[in-house]
């Protein structure tokens, strides 16, 4: 059997501008970055504004599981298979970290016959957005602690500063670190921090951003800490927006890629669902929609994580109305739910199956209580029985939903035409009532509490003290007002990472809070949180190299 990078490397690629012709987009409104990737002008929206909108199709999933659950395939073939039935479809991406690229999980680009190209350009350095980013953020670091050494006009308190450095790797050495160590030039030592750059407030911010000024703006009301009186400090106050701006310059246009079968893909903007919104840039969705049909956007884990967050936050904030949802799930995982240990999924069991199934259900159950009509999305894996297959789609029937097996992985577009089909029907007639789940004026305890118990199932809330004194602070600062974006664990519904299945009634308990000014949103952390992911024993980087003609072998 192939490798991802194997089947990728076997595809002739289409220049550039042909595919960009496929879309309507003329040679002159592009920015190469070599024959097979270009970005596209951000400004092209103004352009195309008196243009209709395609339909918006949102994929999501069930709870991750070791099993995986193939959301990147699923979504790339679902635009393959589309186009094959005569729908023109774009498929919008976010890029790869390349902590997750060297770390555990290996490449994002999707899988199979199912991947956006060139694979190897995508999950590397490819355009250099991340970098812009990390550059970006470092630059603001670099600000405030050279603000502190030449004099403090601010009177930023050095205890108080939250704004960390980043870079993107995994790499948990850098978790806590100090720094300004060896003497009065180096400035002043304090404690300090690297987060991962898919975790930084810049790259939500990018992706959250509607053109340049908005850009500018957000960035400028990033909080960087507090003065010694307790008062917010902001990155305007340190009149760094400007230059911040500089640096993503290029990194706010989208980037401009295409599938196996020549679909064309934006990739662009890279959140983490699990501790930000887990959405590619508003512009790239925004572009799609003006230039295709149909627009396939992929969220970040579950649909407790990146689909509701996209729901509750982006759609507001873009205003944008998804017309129908994709919620993928395969046996494999539903039976992980069920309580079967990886190693024995290959064996047909129905209890664990049926077990599993409640997952399932909730998340379904969630998709409804936007007012969205979804279609379930059954990845078929060559272990799956019959037996298995059936009693999945009885039961999402029994639910009143469309189901459709995908193969896309292994047939490519052509495995994903029945799935196309039911997408397109659902986002053409299915009845779409689309709201979001609470007020953004309610109290901010109110917001929390209504995710907690409607999305997640818990049945009372508990704070810690920290977490009342940070809410206290954000309502008395005037911003209690912004949307949530909750931070928990990808691997439960719950608060605990052990907990599969379908958890209710639980105590979910909220640690701190802290304000994320310049994206727009609040962020309740419940559960350990990691911003800085570690390298495992046996990284994916260990599999990887490149020989003397720079043929990448080992990228997944």
């Amino acid at each position: 059997m192939k490798s991802d990078i194997e089947i990728a490397q076997s595809v002739e690629l289409k220049p550039i501008n042909d595919i960009a012709k496929m879309i309507g987009i003329n040679e002159e409104d592009l920015l190469p970055y070599g024959k097979y990737v270009a970005k596209v002008p951000h400004q092209l929206l103004k352009k195309l504004e008196d243009k209709p909108n395609g339909k918006l199709i949102i994929v999501t999933a069930i709870t991750p599981t070791p099993a995986g659950e193939g959301k990147t395939t699923t979504s790339v073939g679902l635009a393959q298979g589309m186009n094959r039935i005569g729908k023109k479809a774009l498929v919008t991406l976010r890029e790869p970290s390349l902590g997750p690229v060297f770390g555990i999980k290996g490449g994002a680009a999707g899988g199979g016959y199912a991947q956006v190209l060139p694979m190897e350009d995508i999950n590397l350095h490819f355009t250099g957005d991340m970098h812009a980013i990390s550059a970006a953020h470092n630059l603001l670091s670099a600000m405030i602690d050279a603000h502190i050494h030449h004099g403090n006009e601010l009177d930023i308190d050095a205890r108080r500063i939250t704004w960390p450095r980043a870079i993107d790797m995994n790499d948990r050495a850098l978790r806590q670190i100090v720094i300004s160590l060896g003497g009065k030039g180096n400035g002043y030592p304090r404690e300090d921090r690297f987060v991962i750059t898919a975790a930084s407030e810049i790259m939500a911010i990018l992706c959250l951003a509607n053109d340049l000024s908005d850009l500018k703006r957000r960035l400028s009301n990033i909080i960087i800490g507090q003065t010694r009186k307790g008062k917010y400090v902001t990155a305007g106050q340190l009149k760094a927006e400007g230059a911040m701006a500089a640096l993503l310059r290029d990194a706010i246009n989208p980037n401009l890629v295409q599938t196996i079968e020549h679909t064309p893909a934006f990739v662009h903007g890279g959140p983490f669902a699990n501790i930000a919104h887990g959405t590619n840039t508003i512009v790239a969705t925004k572009l799609a929609l003006k230039l295709a049909d149909y627009v396939i956007t992929e969220t970040g884990f579950a649909a407790d994580l990146g689909g509701e967050k996209f729901f509750d936050v982006v759609s507001k904030y873009a205003d944008l109305k998804p017309d129908t949802v994709v919620l993928v799930a395969t046996v494999r995982a539903l039976k992980m739910h069920g309580g079967m240990d990886k190693k024995e999924l290959k064996q047909e069991n129905l209890e664990a199956l049926k077990k599993g199934l409640e997952n399932l259900k909730v998340h379904i159950e969630n998709v409804k209580k936007f007012g969205l009509p979804l279609v379930v999305a059954l990845n078929k894996f060559e272990t799956d029985t019959d037996a298995e297959l059936k009693i999945v789609e009885d039961f999402v029937k029994g639910m009143g939903v469309r189901i459709a097996l995908n193969e896309a992985w292994a047939k490519g577009g052509a495995g994903a035409e029945e799935l196309a089909r039911e997408v397109a029907k659902s986002a053409d007639e299915d009845g779409n009532n689309f709201h979001q789940l609470y007020d953004w004026e309610a109290p901010v305890k109110e917001k929390i509490e209504i995710l907690a118990k409607e999305i997640y199932r818990a049945g009372n809330v508990v704070y810690t003290s920290k977490a009342l004194s940070d809410i206290r602070k954000i309502e008395k600062e005037g911003k209690g007002n912004l949307p949530i974006i909750m931070a928990k664990t990808q691997a439960s519904l719950s608060d605990d990472p052990k907990v599969v299945g379908a958890p209710s009634g639980y105590t979910f308990t909220v640690r701190e809070v802290f304000l994320s000014n310049g994206a727009g949103f609040i962020v309740p952390i419940a559960g350990e949180i990691m911003t800085m992911p570690g390298l495992p024993k046996v990284p994916a980087a260990q599999m990887i190299d490149i020989d003397e003609d720079g043929k990448i072998t080992g990228l997944f």
